[in-house]
C-alpha cells in the first residue's frame, strides 16, 4: 500500500523535512570529516615544523659543543707548554744558582 505522503512527494517532486534534515546531516558529516582531515594536515605539518626547528636547534649547540671541545685542547695544550717551558726556567735557574754557589 502507498502511503499518502509517498504519493505526493511522487507527484509534487517536494522533499519533506525529514529528507532535508537527513541531506543536511549528511552535508553536515562531510564537512566535519573535511574539517579533520585539514586539521589532521595541519597538525602533521606543525609538527614537521617543529622537528625541523628541534633539528636546527640541535645541530646549532652540537656545533657550539664541538667549537667548545677545540678549544679546551687548544687551551690544553697552551697549558701543558707553559708548565714545559716553567719547568725548563726553573730548571734554568736552579742550575745557575749551583753553578754560581761553586765559585
Amino acid at each position: 500500500m502507498i502511503k499518502t505522503t509517498e504519493i505526493n512527494r511522487a507527484e509534487t517532486g517536494d522533499m519533506f523535512p525529514d529528507d532535508r534534515i537527513e541531506q543536511a546531516l549528511r552535508r553536515l558529516d562531510s564537512a566535519a570529516a573535511l574539517l579533520e582531515q585539514r586539521i589532521a594536515r595541519r597538525v602533521a605539518e606543525a609538527a614537521g615544523e617543529a622537528g625541523g626547528i628541534m633539528d636546527v636547534d640541535r645541530a646549532r649547540l652540537a656545533a657550539e659543543l664541538d667549537a667548545a671541545r677545540s678549544r679546551e685542547l687548544a687551551l690544553e695544550a697552551a697549558g701543558a707548554e707553559a708548565s714545559a717551558a716553567l719547568a725548563a726556567a726553573i730548571a734554568a735557574l736552579r742550575q745557575r744558582l749551583d753553578t754560581a754557589g761553586e765559585v
